[in-house]
């Protein structure tokens, strides 16, 4: 599976993250991509993490499984993002809070989830039940009122098997 991470997005919807990014953006930036590297170990999966602006830091990049991708202005993180959820497509992840980047993904065909669920994967295995995303679409349609959407599902699957396959390695 093939993950794409919105790097500062996911780094600001979390209150360890951010405090580490307080300490200065490398130190956000290197614990967002230590928690990507065990889950990439873990997995098996391929993770890009795009982050805004070019790499200013001497500090070597995190190789084999987690790519990173810093945006070239006047580019931003999410135009990068959405440009390579284009292109990936189905079978592929995109974990940001953004909007317009997971309804272009979700437009893809790939799988779409918050930031918050996603970093929750990471670190405890827990899914969030507080996620109100998708409840207006719910009642929008018809069917079984209780049954979560397509979307939702597709969601809860992929942070399940992110979470999920910590002990198997």
């Amino acid at each position: 599976m093939k993950w794409f991470v919105d790097g500062y997005n996911v780094i600001r919807r979390d209150a360890d993250l951010r405090g580490r990014e307080s300490e200065s953006l490398e130190a956000g930036r290197t614990a967002l991509l230590a928690a990507v590297a065990a889950a990439a170990r873990r997995t098996g999966d391929q993770f890009t993490v795009v982050f805004d602006g070019a790499r200013r830091d001497a500090s070597p990049p995190v190789t084999g499984q987690v790519q990173i991708v810093f945006s070239r202005p006047p580019e931003t993180a999410d135009d990068v993002l959405r440009a390579l959820v284009a292109k990936a497509g189905a079978g592929s992840v995109v974990a940001s809070s953004d909007r317009a980047v997971c309804d272009a993904a979700r437009r893809a065909g790939a799988v779409a989830v918050s930031a918050e669920d996603f970093v929750a994967a990471l670190r405890d295995g827990g899914e969030r039940e507080d996620d109100e995303s998708g409840d207006d679409r719910a009642q929008k349609r018809g069917g079984n009122p209780r049954r979560p959407s397509r979307e939702e599902r597709d969601a809860r699957r992929v942070l399940a098997r992110l979470a999920g396959r910590r002990g198997d390695r």
